[in-house]
């Protein structure tokens, strides 16, 4: 019988196609862009590979690409014809299970299903990663934090993923506002395997929570040879590059990296990357900063996507796209077609994770950046004001969803709503003490308020 590294079981898999499951192992962990075709090694090697053809199906929807997804879950129904559940292990069928029911669209009960297996399998590493991925996909901070932290005890610290896995709870750690616990957790698994890019990100997040751009600047630069090429997240954590540039006001070098590495003409059009490109572009649209034709070339990347309704965070995104360019009718259209998909689907489809997060926060999101470009600014406090408390509901980091809060302080600003732009100014400098972007608004505010009472 055949096995992986922790003993696991791997029906219908030969010795060299397990090679290659750990191998792509490996690259899903490190971000490599080499673990799709170390996917397809394993499928050629073994194409009833009940693990090999569980990691293609993740591997479809870890993007949040629909047509990926989509792709995903045509070969998925063909090996579910082809090998019955009844010949695999329980945990296999377990995985099976989970990834069946995210390609059907219900990402919150696969990672239910995930968490179940590793409670008996501490030592699955995919599952543990995929798990980990959903988390942040459906915005569970406690999850992130738990899900691996339950499981680390059963890992041998010199085992090679045991660094990998301490990466993941430091990102865990800081979105459960464990930040200090965090960064000593992400630097020692960075100790650990230099081009722990996840974890590289869990210290970088760490350090945006504190408002320590300066510090995240100089960890960013002093390792930018390990995180900058070479993995599916360089983009994502150039982003963080320039949110830091950003809060020390050097506008220039902001555009000058989002064009050498957010979004140009060599960009992959990845949803994934767009949004980073949305979320930089839509802080300085906030701030009144002139960005040129950036704005145009990037509605123009999400419209070619074509996306229907597959993940709300990416709507978001696009319609900040739509909204900056001056694409009013663009993001009222995508926001028309998500409310008839809502009706069309009706409500008795609570297995779909991405109604809820539509119903819930995607659509009133949109119609806030949208009344927002309008100038509309009190209708904007009043969609997102309800929405503060739950916006994690429909996925993303607090860093992320920051251009949302942002978006709500702005508007309360603009609209003259003061006592609320004072409150949630001193909500975010209790946190946040050393934040340019929070003094800033508090000076704007207290001109703004000066000037009401003249």
């Amino acid at each position: 019988m055949v096995t992986d590294r922790h003993a696991h079981t791997m029906t219908y898999t030969d010795a060299d196609a397990v090679r290659h499951y750990e191998k792509a192992l490996d690259d899903l962990l490190f971000f490599r862009e080499e673990v799709a075709a170390e996917a397809r090694a394993l499928h050629d090697a073994s194409p009833r590979s009940a693990m090999g053809n569980v990691l293609r199906a993740y591997l479809g929807l870890l993007g949040t690409e629909e047509k990926d997804a989509a792709e995903a879950a045509t070969e998925f129904a063909a090996y579910r014809r082809d090998v019955p559940v009844t010949d695999l292990t329980p945990r296999e069928r377990m995985h099976v299970e989970a990834a069946s029911s995210w390609l059907a669209g219900d990402m919150h009960r696969a990672g239910r299903v995930l968490a179940e297996l590793t409670v008996a399998h501490p030592t699955d590493a995919l599952a543990l990663a995929v798990g980990h991925q959903i988390d942040f996909f459906t915005g569970d901070a406690v999850l992130l934090r738990d899900r691996i932290g339950g499981a680390l005890s059963a890992w041998d610290e010199d085992d090679p993923h045991y660094g990998l896995l301490q990466g993941m709870y430091a990102f865990g750690l800081e979105e459960a506002g464990h930040c200090t616990r965090a960064e000593h957790v992400g630097l020692e698994a960075v100790e650990r395997n230099a081009r722990d890019v996840w974890g590289i990100h869990a210290v970088v997040h760490a350090y945006e929570m504190q408002g320590r751009h300066e510090d995240g600047i100089r960890y960013l630069d002093a390792r930018t040879d390990d995180w900058s090429t070479g993995n599916y997240l360089n983009v994502h954590n150039w982003w963080h590059y320039a949110l830091y540039v950003l809060e020390t006001g050097r506008t220039d070098q902001v555009l000058a990296v989002y064009d050498a590495a957010v979004h140009h003409d060599g960009s992959s059009g990845a949803a994934m990357e767009l949004l980073d490109a949305a979320s930089l572009l839509w802080r300085l649209y906030l701030a009144g900063t002139d960005t040129g034709d950036r704005w145009p070339a990037l509605a123009d990347a999400w419209a070619r996507r074509g996306d229907g309704a597959h993940y709300a965070f990416n709507d978001v995104h696009a319609v900040m796209a739509y909204v900056g360019s001056g694409r009013i009718a663009d993001a009222e259209r995508l926001v028309r077609d998500r409310e008839a998909w809502l009706r069309d689907i009706g409500p008795g489809r609570p297995d779909l994770s991405n109604a809820a997060m539509t119903a819930g926060i995607g659509l009133p999101v949109c119609r806030a950046l949208v009344a927002y470009g309008q100038r509309r600014y009190a209708d904007t406090v009043g969609l997102l004001l309800p929405l503060r408390r739950r916006l994690h509901t429909f996925g993303g980091s607090h860093a992320q969803r920051d251009a949302l809060q942002k978006t709500l302080v702005e508007a309360a600003l603009h609209a003259g709503h003061h006592d609320l732009a004072r409150t949630l100014l001193s909500e975010r400098v209790s946190l946040r003490p050393r934040c340019p972007y929070d003094r800033d608004a508090r000076a704007r505010l207290a001109r703004g308020s000066a000037a009401a009472r003249r």
